[in-house]
């Protein structure tokens, strides 16, 4: 009986995040196509500066954290668990002062830049995406992998910084 109750409990959670929760998270989304797939356990900060096309699925787990930069993410993108998306950072040349102390309004230019992620990109577990960093149509990002500069159309990229592996299809 209790497994009954644990299994009906999991599946009221589910419909209730699917139902409530996720509608609620695309409608925050700067722009959101059709077909977005938001599982639970996805965390977004600065929401209100994300673009997501049509046909995205992000994985459980996918953590994107935005500042005043802005991340788009194009069509038929796929993400799988784990991925983290990171469009700022902090300043670190102020002498003197605490990294924390620095406010919003006396970051450089180059401490928040936009995050774009083209059309038919796969990105694997546990990605980590970094600011100013642009993912060509095609590409896919392996496992793991730290993406700290742009990826080039149909490129297979990874490792920590992620480098270039292959081309998808030959020339």
């Amino acid at each position: 009986m209790c497994r009954f109750i644990y299994k009906l409990a999991g599946k009221i959670r589910r419909a209730a995040y699917r139902i409530f929760w996720a509608p609620i998270i695309k409608g925050s989304f700067a722009k959101c196509g059709k077909a977005v797939t938001v599982p639970r356990g996805c965390r977004f900060s600065g929401i209100e500066n994300i673009h997501v096309g049509n046909n995205v699925s992000f994985g459980v787990g996918t953590t994107v954290l935005t500042t005043k930069a802005k991340l788009y993410i194009g069509n038929d993108v796929m993400f799988a668990p784990n991925v983290v998306i990171v469009t700022g950072d902090h300043r670190i040349d102020i002498p003197g002062r605490a990294m924390a102390s620095v406010r919003d309004d006396e970051k450089l230019p180059e401490n928040d830049m936009d995050v774009v992620i083209e059309d038919d990109v796969w990105l694997g577990a546990n990605v980590t995406v970094l600011k100013g960093v642009t993912i060509h149509t095609g590409s896919v990002i392996s496992a793991g992998a730290v993406v700290t500069r742009d990826v080039e159309p149909y490129s297979i990229v990874g490792g920590v910084p992620a480098r270039f592996i292959r081309k998808r299809f030959e020339d």
